[in-house]
């Protein structure tokens, strides 16, 4: 089963031993965005969301299900 976004996130951060604000500084976003993103709240900005999972060599794309 794929992780929520807000779980990898925060698994990503703990790893490389960011705080949120380092981490909402490095990405260049607020720190507000950061805590909401990784309490996972419903709408958020998908380019900021890249920008933070930029910095772990990832980004948010579609990806096509398999139709039933």
């Amino acid at each position: 089963m794929a992780k929520s976004i807000a779980v990898y996130i925060k698994e990503k951060r703990k790893q490389l031993k960011l705080t949120q604000p380092e981490l909402a500084e490095r990405a260049g976003v607020g720190l507000r965005f950061v805590r909401e993103l990784e309490r996972g709240k419903q709408t958020v900005q998908l380019d900021k969301v890249n920008q933070v999972l930029a910095l772990f060599g990832s980004e948010l794309g579609v990806v096509q299900k398999n139709e039933l």
